[in-house]
């Protein structure tokens, strides 16, 4: 189990790496988190959800991903609540102080998931959540020491050497465990070194003398772990590329699947921006994006407290075009009904208006892949769906794609507004041409060779930098 010193440490992205490297080597490999909070889902082959994190590290073991993969998994609603998953179904939705009341009776079905995946494999590489310092939510924690434990799970601590003070993470982390659970960890290693390794050779035998724990290797900077997807929004550029097609997708307080821009942003005749609060739209935007959002509503009300509405509004007037993908879709039409209070307080909110649609939310979530086909250009589209809500109005006579004979989405008379259920559009590198194609663009990467190429190329930099005999073989 790899567990870190902290947040955003490379916890996931090692893994990734670990599972591409043990696959290498002929292992029955296979990834799992015990506890996720991510609004970047993926839907499971067995028709549930899990973080978008682990389907990548399932894709780095060969395998397609599963609910057990990632058996409970936290959408933050609000800044206090979020909707819990478990083993890909939505079982509530809980403020942060109830859902500690409630993990412990979540154990059962994390260790259940665990030993699925176990009887299965000849490895199973667990990635924490957080970090076991947080020693305030230790009693009842099902992502770190509490579930290593519960399982017998060696643990190997992971510290950042980018943010500073990593000897102070990994002693400090050992300072304030309980005995317990130091005894738990097997040993630890550096991440996201760079420049010269040998220059830590003093703090690293420092970090061992001090915490008797085995030291498994630093591991350099990994220049190219932006060409795979990233799960935390604070993980995707502020901009990419300085020329060309200018898109920009609005960053919502609530952006959720935000990854479906990340086939764009490698397009090197493409400018993406991700433009944040308190920012004004481009004039010369030629594509304005609005995202998928965990709280459509909540979201809306943010987007017009940024004047976003206006500068839509003005980038519509200038004959500007805007894309709507899943809750983006839903806040373009005329209204967001939410009678049961799904997503927040019951009531509605006033859309952007600019298609002739209304969108009702109900308790049923739609996860499924699809295969569609583009109605514009007639290119075959695969991606997924992953929303509540239905959307009707005169504007979806003219849907953005067909499922089959089934239309989803809408444009308006002009072709210029549309909007879509279908998340992962993008990634499919024959809709992505030809979509780009119609903004005037071309198409020039492939986006599913990239990501394999670079799981290659992770997997062959922890071969050379970390100890990955001594890492498996900790294994049991």
């Amino acid at each position: 189990m790899i567990q870190g010193t902290g947040s955003n440490v490379g916890k996931s992205m090692l893994v990734a790496g670990l599972c591409r490297a043990a696959r290498l080597r002929g292992l029955s490999v296979a990834p799992f988190k015990p506890q996720n909070m991510s609004n970047n889902a993926a839907v499971t082959a067995d028709g549930g959800e899990i973080g978008r994190a682990q389907a990548l590290q399932a894709r780095a073991s060969g395998l397609a991903p599963v609910c057990d993969m990632n058996p409970v998994l936290l959408k933050p609603e609000s800044d206090t609540g979020a909707q819990v998953v478990v083993q890909g179904r939505r079982l509530t939705t809980a403020k942060a102080r109830d859902y500690a009341l409630l993990k412990p009776k979540l154990l059962g079905a994390v260790v259940e998931s665990f030993q699925r995946l176990r009887a299965a494999h000849g490895l199973v590489l667990v990635e924490g959540a957080g970090s076991p310092a947080e020693v305030n939510l230790r009693l009842g924690d099902i992502a770190n020491m509490g579930f290593a434990r519960a399982a017998d799970v060696p643990v190997i601590l992971c510290g950042d050497i980018d943010r500073g003070g990593v000897i102070a993470q990994i002693v400090g982390t050992q300072a304030v465990l309980g005995p317990e659970d130091a005894a738990q960890v097997s040993g630890f290693l550096i991440n996201k070194f760079r420049g010269d390794p040998s220059l830590f050779d003093d703090g690293y035998a420092l970090i061992e003398a001090r915490t008797g724990w085995r030291g498994f290797g630093v591991a350099p900077w990994f220049p190219e772990a932006w060409k795979l997807p990233a799960e935390d929004a604070l993980d995707i550029p502020r901009s990419t590329g300085s020329s060309g097609t200018h898109i920009v997708c609005l960053r919502l307080s609530r952006i959720a699947n935000f990854d479906d821009l990340d086939p764009l942003a490698q397009e090197p005749g493409i400018r993406l921006t991700m433009l944040g609060p308190g920012e004004a739209l481009p004039g010369d935007a030629d594509l304005v994006i609005l995202p998928g959002s965990k709280s459509t509503r909540g979201d809306l009300a943010f987007l017009r407290a940024q004047g976003w509405d206006i500068d839509l509004a003005a980038h519509v007037r200038r004959g500007g075009r805007v894309l709507g993908i899943c809750g983006g879709y839903q806040m373009l039409g005329r209204v967001i009904r939410d009678p049961e209070g799904i997503e927040g307080a019951p009531g509605e909110t006033e859309g952007l208006g600019l298609l002739d649609v209304e969108t009702v939310m109900s308790p049923e979530k739609r996860l499924t892949e699809v295969e569609a086909s583009h109605v514009a250009s007639g290119a075959r589209v695969r991606g997924y769906e992953i929303h509540i809500g239905r959307t009707t109005g005169p504007d979806t006579v003219r849907p953005f794609a067909r499922i089959g004979t089934d239309p989803d989405g809408a444009q308006d008379a002009s072709g210029r507004i549309a909007g879509s259920y279908l998340h992962g559009m993008f990634r499919d590198d024959g809709f992505r041409r030809a979509f780009l194609a119609g903004l005037g663009a071309s198409s020039e990467s492939g986006y599913e060779a990239t990501v394999e190429t670079t799981l290659d190329a992770l997997a062959a930099h922890l071969e050379a930098h970390l100890d990955l005999d001594g890492l498996f073989a900790a294994a049991r």
